[in-house]
């Protein structure tokens, strides 16, 4: 049988498991109701090499495969807020990936080192108000003055905005050229013309912080600008394969801890004479929700596979069947998971729709995944255009 994870990713993962159960999962009631959670714990994650385990020493990782992060992101949703564990993950596979590949010496020890140590916090700014799935309808831009530029525009739905140190974001630098025209930039917030409009109240994961930004005339040198002019959107499509498919690895893994945990409600609540678990109709949907999420599991860890090799293996980037296998995960992903939570969410009755039982968090925090990241559709959208139809 395929066994990708060793000895020592099985020792990262309990690292993990024990700072979810000590630095966490007591506290997300509290953050959750606060709809925040202190900057702290981004130190205390970088201390403990959570950020870092899957980057190269050189960026101030430890060197290890695509399978380390695999393993944070399957212990992170133990700690019951998926807004922690998103918050976590932008940190360490959102914002920062395109640093590891792109960034000079300078911009790594500047950024990236920092956000992997938990010393400074990190937030990837791509969707606008006017562009969300669509990307190349993003219209802040970055026009040249001198060695600067000098951007203006606006962000949205950008998880840590309000506390982020620097947002790794996409800029029109040639709006004429469209999704050619694209490049990316790392913006420090401290610089002047940067604002943050208002942290915005979402529907679920409320304990992370997610805002509108704002950019006004705010110069930075070229040193900052990640990779090439103009091939911002390419960089994008890269990048995009991290995002999703850590999504979908977490989503799974918070499927499988609310089937347990209301497998347990279900021994213990009885109707009409005996445990719900011993009616048969619940059985068959244990048994059919068990059986979609081992499915799941398998074919994510196949589609990892081919990631952590383009990756890590070739060191090379991703290739267009990887590509395509992402999209079909981060699909799997989200349609089963909101599917399972219903069911569980159902099996509670009353009491799951009732704030105190975690699965009532849990179902409306599952609703993100089939949009943030690219909305199911649009990688329905980009799927039939790889597989030629």
């Amino acid at each position: 049988m395929f066994q990708p994870f060793t000895e020592e990713h099985q020792q990262f993962r309990q690292s993990v498991r024990q700072f979810v159960d000590r630095e966490i999962e007591p506290f997300v009631d509290e953050w959750e109701a606060a709809k925040f959670f202190p900057s702290e714990l981004f130190k205390k994650a970088g201390a403990l090499g959570i950020f870092g385990a899957h980057y190269p020493e050189a960026c101030g990782g430890a060197g290890g495969d695509y399978w380390y992060s695999v393993a944070k992101a399957q212990e992170l949703p133990r700690g019951r807020s998926a807004g922690v564990t998103m918050a976590l993950l932008v940190q360490s596979d959102m914002a920062t990936p395109v640093i590891a590949d792109l960034g000079t010496k300078e911009q790594i020890q500047e950024f990236l080192a920092p956000a992997l140590a938990g010393e400074k916090i990190a937030a990837i700014g791509v969707s606008e108000p006017g562009a969300g799935s669509d990307v190349s309808a993003i219209r802040t831009h970055a026009r040249r003055d001198g060695s600067d530029y000098v951007i203006n525009g606006s962000k949205t739905f950008i998880t840590n905005g309000t506390r982020a140190d620097f947002i790794t974001m996409l800029v029109k630098t040639s709006p004429e050229r469209g999704a050619h025209g694209c490049s990316f930039f790392l913006v420090p917030t401290q610089l002047p013309g940067f604002r943050v409009g208002k942290k915005l109240d979402k529907v679920g994961n409320h304990a992370s912080d997610t805002a509108e930004l704002f950019f006004e005339d705010l110069r930075v040198p070229e040193r900052y600008r990640l990779g090439e002019e103009g091939l911002g959107f390419m960089y994008l499509m890269q990048n995009f394969q991290s995002e999703r498919l850590i999504g979908a690895v977490s989503g799974i893994a918070g499927a499988r801890y609310a089937v347990e945990f209301t497998r347990h409600y279900a021994s213990e609540r009885s109707a009409f004479g005996k445990p719900l678990i011993k009616r048969e109709l619940w059985q068959h949907r244990f048994v059919d929700m068990y059986t979609r999420i081992e499915m799941a599991e398998a074919f994510c860890e196949k589609v990892v596979d081919r990631y952590n090799h383009d990756k890590y293996v070739a060191k090379g980037e991703v290739s267009m069947e990887t590509v395509k296998l992402v999209s079909m995960a981060k699909i799997v992903a989200g349609e089963l998971v909101n599917s399972v939570m219903d069911t569980c969410l159902q099996l509670h009755g009353g009491w799951g729709y009732v704030e105190e039982y975690p699965i009532a968090r849990a179902w409306r925090d599952a609703r993100l995944l089939k949009i943030g990241g690219g909305a199911s559709e649009t990688m329905g959208y980009y799927l039939a255009k790889l597989m030629g139809l």
